[in-house]
């Protein structure tokens, strides 16, 4: 038998770690998501894994690193999604294939967004700033959704679907910030509509500003 190219199996021990860390992540970035960095403590994170602190520390040794640790997997989960949707067919809609494509990472951003499942971050921190752009996972991640959108934008805007006078750079930054939108926050706390109209609010106000107008 030829075990040469066989997987090697991993340690209960280190399958023991792995969950934990994921865990630990699940954790982090259900609170990001709900508090935000600066309201998120350590002390929680260990409380909700049901494990002591310093038990945590020994996965990350401070709170720019958890933060950071959640970032990566959610920039690996929109790269997927990204992936996905690349390879996807287009349904035949009169619209721009690449205009669909933007709408839909951002639909998809926003029902995240609405389920508590993408993290917050404070645009000004430097130390976890620091940390972001020392992760080589996060920001090798960050560069490919960053192309992939932006040779959307830029077919989008040849095409005649997204006013060409805009620098991509500033529609790139307006599709992330949506991941933010604090008004998604607002429409949900006025209980006056459902997720599903405030995504279409959302998506209304955003993309009618960014769309190509006869002068």
């Amino acid at each position: 038998m030829n075990t040469a190219t066989a997987p090697l199996k991993k340690s209960f021990k280190a399958q023991m770690l792995e969950a934990r860390e994921q865990a630990i992540t699940a954790s982090v970035n259900r609170l990001l998501s709900e508090k935000g960095f600066d309201a998120m403590t350590v002390d929680e994170v260990a409380a909700e894994v049901g494990i002591a602190k310093a038990s945590l520390y020994k996965h990350f040794s401070s709170k720019e690193e958890l933060a950071c640790a959640a970032m990566v997997q959610a920039m690996q989960k929109a790269q997927a999604f990204l992936a996905d949707l690349n390879q996807a067919e287009d349904p035949g809609s009169t619209q721009c294939v690449s205009l669909n494509k933007l709408m839909t990472t951002t639909r998809w951003v926003l029902q995240l967004k609405l389920a508590g499942e993408m993290p917050t971050l404070p645009s000004q921190n430097s130390s976890l700033r620091a940390s972001l752009m020392a992760s080589r996972p996060y920001m090798d991640g960050l560069m490919k959704v960053s192309d992939l959108l932006g040779s959307w934008i830029v077919q989008a805007q040849q095409e005649g679907f997204i006013n060409s006078a805009l620098p991509p750079l500033a529609v790139l930054y307006t599709v992330y910030a949506r991941a933010c939108d604090p008004v998604v926050e607002f429409l949900k706390m006025s209980e006056l509509h459902t997720d599903e109209e405030i995504v279409d609010i959302i998506m209304t106000t955003c993309f009618a500003g960014l769309s190509a107008r006869s002068n």
